[in-house]
């Protein structure tokens, strides 16, 4: 019988949502028994489109199905008493609440936290809301764009001169849901030392992991950078979506190196020798002149062609599939990353959990509950894993684990990241030959000369908390240290391609060999076997190769990418659970394994309602622009000021009266052909030009206030340069001051997660580390070596604090 790494854990999930859902998932199909209460008549997700004949005459969200795999149903009134006792008495027997409530409404109920909190201090409760339990924002009418428009993830994606691109909806719920998860059960592991924890989860903060990279070119710049047009992103060129013989290719060319690779690929060896071309900076001042040479060229083969042969001359390239053909690629079916959902009597092809445990994995999707079909279930007693709430006293859930990061750039550090937040010691290997790349990829001599390795913000966001030290791989004695850590080491993670550590003689197999309880987390684009493995990758690569770009844009755009480097912090989100649940099974029999995550499939639960329509329908859903399949009207709408926009999303009858009102257009209010969401959706562009003949007039902040004072969901479309002044992270304490060598006093990020029912976050216990800091002390520490023997490793280079050759990213 297969293990899961959850089992013996019971979940009550209250609220609704795709975010808590999610979060609800990750827990149910790794094993916890996870019990959904929904209100009468079922969850309102449930009717959300595509929808599936599940027999009896009733019809079921594909989504909703795919989202509550492995949950039982228990209907409840949360506003009848003897309903209310009939949850109180399975939350007794219960070690977590995951609530996705609204704030306002947990605090008024039968159900609010600090009355659980004061009768039953053994339960760990998980609260997910959109802007948190505090702050200005925490009331605001929101809807995915609003958030990610305020979270400056819109502003600077779309045509030069606007209106900046909407994508589809279920990037920010994933993410949140994941992010909601990674505290969730690391203090369901220390629980039965450190006390049952309150979190509260917001999607706004989980969202600005991936705003962080562009926030902290702004702060080393001083300006963020212009929208520059559909698919060009970054600080080079070629980049984004082109069109091949048969489908298109994504394309991500950044080095000097894969620029002449790129080159020699299609045919133009002498391209990438010319002085108009041979730096980013020329080539993307040059963009539309290059795209027009090197598009004929594309033309001649194939985009699954051209990534085959572009992997062995290691280029990031990906075929950029549409639904259908995500659908049916072998290096995802090889995985196992599809498997059917069932509710009813309907079945449908849906992504699977990526966390990709060898030994223990997820469970292959399944079955998901009718509303109230537990109704009747008698729920067994249940061992708690805490037994009292933890105290300010107690140490943080993870203390005690440790973990050695191999990792470099974004992907990898935002998984230790996450880990060294919650209390996990994390050792940070580099070496002064090879340091980690987001030290800065400008190696001309003022990166040596001023230290440049140490003053990049974006290493600081992702090495807080951490320690570090240096060793030299390439040398049989840095091997051997590197051996000896992890003899004594709870988890090794690397994210490097998929040959490099085999090259070093310490793939999985030969580390768990070195430690039996190891958990060995690798994180390469496609996985660590299949024709694909070596294909190297950047966030916009994953991006291109999970299909996103074709669900966003309109029907006239190239699949358009959404310039912030998704696959990235997803991909970092995605180690740090997988970690937890390689740690949950450790903790649970003394087994290490290797996890083998495919950073592409990360991405794959982003489009699930994608993969599931064209499953369900036969067909992919059209693409809509800054429309939205529900909401209307919708849109990104430009206001006073020179690039100055508004994201305005009408969910209802009544929000378009009150919008109809706000902008003094009592005609459109009283016209009975809008009075209705399919009245309106026929006459969009008479709508959509009135609304903008409005918000021209006013400033997005006095634009906002208005529409929101009006019951109205709208949001300034921010830029990340603006988020260390936006007024609800000051108040909430997302920003954390800071002083470190070398950079002095800057702003860090911190978590998106507050404990218990703080108004602020954990303070940043460390800031990251500057190159080799912690030699002495690790190695002394943990491997007994004396003043002596770490002078000897200095002298012969095996270790160092000074960056001698910069490695390659």
């Amino acid at each position: 019988m297969q293990q899961f790494p959850l089992t013996g854990i019971r979940v009550v999930e209250v609220g609704s949502g795709d975010a808590l859902g999610y979060c609800g998932k990750l827990f149910s199909d790794f094993g916890a028994e996870v019990i959904k209460i929904e209100p009468p008549g079922g969850d309102a997700m449930r009717r959300a489109a595509p929808l599936v004949d599940a027999g009896d005459g009733s019809r079921e969200s594909g989504v909703f199905a795919w989202l509550n795999t492995n949950k039982a149903s228990v209907i409840a009134d949360l506003g009848n008493a003897d309903d209310v006792a009939r949850v109180r008495a399975l939350l007794a027997t219960s070690d977590l609440l995951l609530d996705g409530r609204l704030p306002t409404d947990i605090a008024a109920s039968r159900l609010s936290h600090s009355d659980l909190r004061r009768a039953d201090p053994a339960l760990a409760i998980t609260a997910l809301s959109w802007f948190g339990e505090h702050g200005p924002y925490r009331d605001l009418h929101v809807t995915e764009s609003v958030c990610r428009s305020l979270a400056g993830l819109v502003k600077l994606v779309g045509p030069v001169d606007g209106p900046p691109v909407l994508p589809r909806d279920g990037q920010v719920a994933m993410t949140a849901g994941l992010t909601a998860f990674i505290p969730s059960l690391a203090g369901l592991m220390g629980g039965a030392a450190t006390g049952a924890r309150r979190f509260a989860v917001n999607s706004f903060e989980a969202f600005l992991q991936i705003t962080e990279f562009d926030t902290g070119l702004a702060l080393e710049s001083g300006f963020s950078r212009p929208r520059a047009g559909i698919n060009r992103f970054g600080r080079g060129y070629p980049s984004g979506t082109f069109m091949t013989r048969h489908d298109w290719l994504g394309v991500t060319v950044v080095t000097p190196a894969q620029w002449v690779a790129f080159c020699e690929l299609i045919g133009l060896p002498e391209l990438g020798h010319d002085p108009a071309y041979n730096t980013m900076l020329n080539r993307f001042m040059r963009a539309e002149a290059l795209r027009d040479i090197i598009t004929p060229a594309l033309m001649q083969r194939t985009a699954q062609e051209w990534f085959e042969r572009g992997i062995p001359l290691r280029l990031p390239l990906a075929v950029v599939p549409d639904m259908a053909e995500l659908l049916t690629q072998e290096v995802h079916r090889s995985r196992g990353a599809f498997a059917q959902v069932a509710i009813g009597t309907a079945a449908f092809d849906a992504p699977v959990l990526p966390q990709s445990l060898t030994r223990t994995p997820p469970k292959p999707n399944g079955h998901a509950p009718r509303a109230g079909g537990s109704d009747a279930a008698t729920f067994p007693p249940h061992t708690r894993r805490a037994s009292r709430a933890a105290t300010a006293d107690d140490p943080l859930p993870l203390a005690g684990m440790r973990i050695i990061d191999l990792t470099m750039g974004w992907a990898g550090p935002t998984a230790t990241r996450q880990m060294a937040d919650l209390g996990a010691d994390v050792i940070k290997v580099e070496s002064c030959q090879y340091p980690d790349w987001f030290r800065g990829t400008d190696t001309r001599p003022p990166y040596l000369e001023e230290t440049l390795y140490e003053k990049t913000y974006w290493f600081q966001f992702n090495n807080r908390n951490k320690r570090g030290i240096t060793l030299d791989l390439t040398t049989p004695e840095g091997l051997a240290l590197l051996r000896r850590l992890l003899a004594d080491a709870d988890a090794v993670i690397d994210n490097y391609a998929a040959d490099v550590m085999p090259r070093l003689g310490l793939d999985a197999a030969a580390m768990l060999a070195i430690n039996p309880r190891l958990v060995v987390v690798t994180m390469p684009a496609f996985g660590m076997s299949g024709a694909w493995s070596g294909a190297r990758a950047y966030g916009s690569t994953l991006e291109q190769a999970s299909g996103l770009p074709s669900v966003n844009g309109s029907e006239s755009d190239p699949p358009t990418m959404l310039h912030a480097a998704l696959g990235d912090p997803l991909g970092g989100l995605n180690g740090a659970a997988a970690l937890l649940l390689g740690f949950a099974h450790q903790q649970a029999t003394g087994e290490g394994q290797h996890i083998d995550l495919s950073q592409v499939q990360c991405m794959l639960p982003l489009v699930a309602p994608f993969i599931i329509a064209q499953s369900i329908t036969g067909r992919s859903s059209p693409r809509l622009g800054n429309r939205h399949p529900e909401h209307v009207p919708h849109g990104c709408f430009p206001c006073l000021g020179i690039d100055q926009w508004i994201t305005i999303a009408v969910r209802s009858d009544t929000e378009w009266r009150a919008l109809c009102a706000v902008m003094r257009r009592a005609d459109l209010g009283d016209d009975p052909e809008l009075a209705t969401a399919n009245g309106r959706r026929a006459q969009q562009d008479r709508i959509e030009a009135a609304v903008a003949h409005w918000t021209m007039t006013v400033r997005p902040d006095v634009a906002m206030t208005t529409l929101q004072t009006h019951g109205i969901a709208a949001g300034i479309a921010r830029l990340p340069g603006d988020l260390p002044a936006d007024p609800h992270l000051l108040a909430t304490g997302h920003w954390h001051s800071a002083d470190r060598p070398f950079i002095g006093p800057h702003l860090l990020p911190t978590v998106p997660w507050r404990a218990e029912f703080a108004a602020h976050p954990p303070a940043v216990r460390s800031t990251a580390p500057t190159l080799g800091q912690h030699n002495a002390e690790v190695l002394s520490e943990m491997l007994g070596l004396s003043a002596e023997e770490i002078t000897a490793l200095a002298t012969r280079g095996v270790i160092g604090t000074v960056a001698t050759v910069k490695g390659k990213g």
